[in-house]
């Protein structure tokens, strides 16, 4: 796959980012805008997330999600890159990740000699330990309103249903602060929380999200037998909650990016040439962030360029943020959190670490990066 067949997400009128703005809308939220051209008359909204689920993917395997399959098909974009951390607070904050500033999976934060991951709110490496919901407080971290907050003061309520490790979490407060949380322990238990959450008030705004189906696929791969029969039960999840849903309710089914496998592996932590002038490798396989020695940033994306050739993209900051990838207009404190370089992949590659990462150096299926099938979403709505 060349440059050409990468997709740039679709700001303001396609991204996961413009999603909850417009079911505010539709629920009468003022001074939000309807930017999806959803047209929900409803008084109910509840937005599943399906860790995991491209829409490639369903597309390619509609036969073990006929429910999905049956709605009418639409796609979102997810922002840059196309993880988890990063798509979450995207979607909770309503806005690109240049501007709410969650830009990877792991990044370096100034003044930081160790990284950060994002998705585990923690400081990697050896070190002092540090209290980093205290030392990085997440609406610092990530300062916009949460579209949660903008429910909650309009007096829509607003409530996530999801696994108990995310209540509190600094993931959940940076980008879905300002409502309610109540624990799911199980599938059962999580159709069962999103129906009791949805008929507190005469208006509410339900998140449940699931995220088997990621683990499936980053362990044997999407597309495999495994991935399809968890397909299978998310399509289930789904049924089952668009039957029971009160009237007047809107089903939304979306997800945080797609997968591809990984065929080709190249080493950072083997490679002869790789490592020089790196002061920083972060990010993940599919999308790096390159964090250089001091002057020496053209020098590492001549190298980077000559040993990966086109199997990859070798952006600097400035480059990428010109192209678009964190969105329309990008923070000074999301700017200093992004790579000297960065660096994506095109087709089935990723630069790993096998001594630094050995667990996702060997996990089939991987994301981060700007192909269609990591970026596109589906976008599948019932209403009752």
């Amino acid at each position: 796959m060349s440059e050409r067949h990468l997709l740039i997400p679709q700001y303001g009128d396609g991204s996961i980012a413009d999603l909850l703005p417009s079911a505010l809308a539709c629920l009468g939220v003022p001074g939000e805008t309807d930017r999806l051209g959803l047209g929900l008359d409803v008084d109910h909204v509840c937005v599943l997330l399906v860790d995991g689920l491209g829409a490639n993917a369903l597309a390619a395997e509609s036969a073990a999600a006929p429910f999905l399959s049956s709605l009418p098909p639409a796609t979102l974009t997810t922002g840059f890159p196309s993880t988890t951390a990063t798509s979450l607070t995207t979607l909770g904050a309503g806005v690109p990740p240049g501007e709410h500033g969650v830009v990877g999976y792991q990044v370096r934060l100034p003044g930081e000699e160790r990284l950060f991951n994002m998705l585990r709110w923690q400081l990697v490496g050896d070190g002092p330990k540090v209290d980093a919901l205290t030392a990085f407080p997440p609406d610092r971290i990530q300062p916009a309103t949460t579209a949660f907050a903008r429910a909650s003061a309009a007096g829509i309520a607003a409530v996530q249903v999801a696994p108990s490790y995310q209540d509190g979490s600094g993931l959940t407060r940076a980008g879905w602060r300002g409502g309610g949380f109540r624990a799911a322990y199980s599938v059962g238990d999580l159709v069962d929380g999103v129906l009791a959450a949805i008929t507190t008030a005469p208006k509410t705004l339900v998140y449940t999200y699931h995220a088997d189906l990621d683990t499936t696929g980053h362990a044997r791969g999407p597309g495999t037998r495994a991935w399809r029969f968890e397909l299978a039960n998310v399509d289930r999840i789904a049924a089952e909650l668009a039957t029971r849903l009160p009237a007047r309710s809107a089903l939304i089914v979306t997800a945080d990016h797609g997968m591809v496998e990984l065929v080709d592996r190249v080493d950072f932590d083997t490679h002869p040439v790789l490592p020089d002038g790196v002061a920083a490798l972060a990010g993940e396989p599919r999308a790096r962030h390159v964090y250089t020695e001091a002057g020496a940033t053209a020098t590492v994306a001549d190298t980077w360029r000559g040993m990966l050739g086109d199997r990859f993209l070798v952006r600097t900051r400035a480059e990428a943020i010109a192209a678009g990838w964190f969105g329309p207009r990008v923070t000074e404190d999301a700017a200093a959190r992004i790579g000297d370089l960065v660096v994506v992949a095109t087709g089935d590659a990723g630069v790993v670490r096998s001594a630094a990462e050995p667990m996702q150096t060997m996990m089939a299926g991987h994301h981060g990066s700007l192909t269609p099938d990591e970026v596109l979403v589906p976008l599948r709505i019932h209403r009752t």
